[in-house]
């Protein structure tokens, strides 16, 4: 089975399969197809597939030029069926995993997956689990189920697990040149897992079990976190001494050894670095072990956008205005720069807050043509003098490189810019994080 597998992997005549269409998958997928393999893509989300199938992309790493010429020569299609699973070699799982309303981890999608590949699951075929997800999901959960078809691992199949390492608009590093940590349930596993990978990817970074690369992945972003946290608290402590934080900052930075520089923020956003501490913490949990400075972290992050809306009532009432019934505009609200992904930004959380205060909310952002959520529906406008001049305060919570930044600073009263994007600029009507 290795032997036959490894073969059709080596001559691209393997069919593979992607379980989820999104940020991960469609760039996987695309990126097999174009090195000549059959990739089919399985989503439950119907407009997805169709939009796949038209050629059209959702994902900013995937042109519709490049999905279109894939779709048209019959190496990438997408289907809602999962009776395909049963036609294909090697099958790559990239749902979500998110937290649920407690922060635990609500790993139903790949538990689904893992239903309906168990019950297609045919002899010499490669599963790898992508998805982040707490030490001890691939063999404690994934690799049990698969064992129940009869199949043997590391025999009649082979299990793998590759954190996936994907960072939207990252126009340096993509998925062919940033290393892939790759482990499998046996080393047949791992040897037939790395070299599906080595045909899109540079480098392969073999790791000696499933769990050490899933913890790999929480110590990636967990790593973050905390440094983050660390960084929002000092902007809090900065601004109770009386100090510029982006200086400090920008002055260590120089130091060449033992300091890496992280930056403070609005709050934590995005598909990873808000949820996969919660994950470490979560299975540390189970073995009574607290993580402290997980937990630290995340309560300070989770406290920055209610310190964003203290800062602009700070800086409203300096300049004699009051937050309630004043006109507010939010520049950027998607979770990280030129990118149109909203999950867990902290402008959702800060416009919630505003309106709560009875602040009225517009926006610009030229990735989020319309923004929905709660209560509240709201269409995006533009940066003109119109909206800028009549707004009592601009507050800038994602700094998209389209902007500008100069003319805000001239034509606004008073701005708050949690992102440093006026560094620079003078203006005593600019308030700073």
């Amino acid at each position: 089975m290795y032997q036959q597998l490894l073969t059709r992997i080596t001559q691209r005549t393997a069919h593979i399969g992607v379980i989820g269409l999104g940020y991960v998958g469609l760039p996987l997928a695309a990126a097999w197809a174009r090195e000549g393999f059959l990739v089919t893509g399985i989503d439950i989300d119907l407009q997805r597939v169709a939009m796949c199938q038209q050629g059209t992309s959702w994902i900013a790493d995937v042109s519709s030029d490049d999905l279109k010429t894939l779709v048209r020569n019959s190496r990438l299609s997408a289907t809602t069926d999962m009776e395909v699973l049963s036609e294909l070699d090697a099958i790559s799982i990239c749902v979500p995993t998110p937290l649920n309303k407690t922060k635990d981890p609500d790993i139903s999608a790949v538990l689904n997956a893992v239903e309906m590949i168990a019950a297609h699951l045919h002899h010499g075929q490669l599963i790898v689990l992508e998805s982040t997800t707490y030490p001890g999901t691939t063999d404690e959960l994934v690799l049990p189920r698969l064992c129940q078809t009869g199949l043997t691992v590391g025999e009649d199949f082979f299990l793998a697990f590759s954190p996936e390492r994907t960072d939207p608009g990252n126009n340096r590093y993509g998925l062919c040149n940033t290393p892939k940590v790759v482990a499998g349930i046996t080393p047949t596993c791992l040897e037939i897992a790395a070299a599906l990978y080595k045909t899109v990817v540079d480098t392969i970074v073999p790791v000696s079990s499933t769990r050490a690369a899933e913890l790999v992945k929480l110590l990636e972003n967990t790593f973050r976190s905390v440094n983050i946290g660390l960084v929002n608290e000092l902007a809090i402590m900065a601004n109770l001494l009386g100090v510029n934080v982006w200086e400090v900052i920008s002055a260590a930075a120089t130091k060449p050894f033992g300091f890496m520089p992280f930056y403070p923020g609005p709050g934590l956003g995005g598909h990873c670095i808000p949820i996969d501490p919660h994950y470490l913490a979560w299975k540390l949990r189970t073995l009574n072990y607290k993580t402290r400075f997980i937990e630290v972290a995340s309560e300070i992050n989770g406290q920055m956008p209610r310190y964003v809306v203290e800062r602009i009532t700070h800086a409203m009432n300096e300049a004699g205005k009051c937050l309630n019934g004043s006109h507010i505009l939010v520049v950027g609200v998607s979770y990280k720069r030129d990118i149109g992904d909203l999950r867990e930004s902290p402008a959702i959380d800060i416009i919630e807050l505003l309106h709560e205060r009875k602040a009225h909310i517009e926006y610009a952002d030229p990735y989020i043509p319309v923004l929905a959520f709660s209560q509240m529906a709201l269409t995006a406008v533009p940066l003109d003098e119109e909206h800028v001049s009549s707004a009592d305060c601009i507050v800038i919570i994602t700094d998209h490189r389209a902007f500008d930044y100069a003319y805000l600073a001239r034509t606004a009263s008073l701005i708050v810019d949690t992102r440093n994007a006026t560094a620079g600029i003078v203006g005593s009507h600019i308030w700073r994080l």
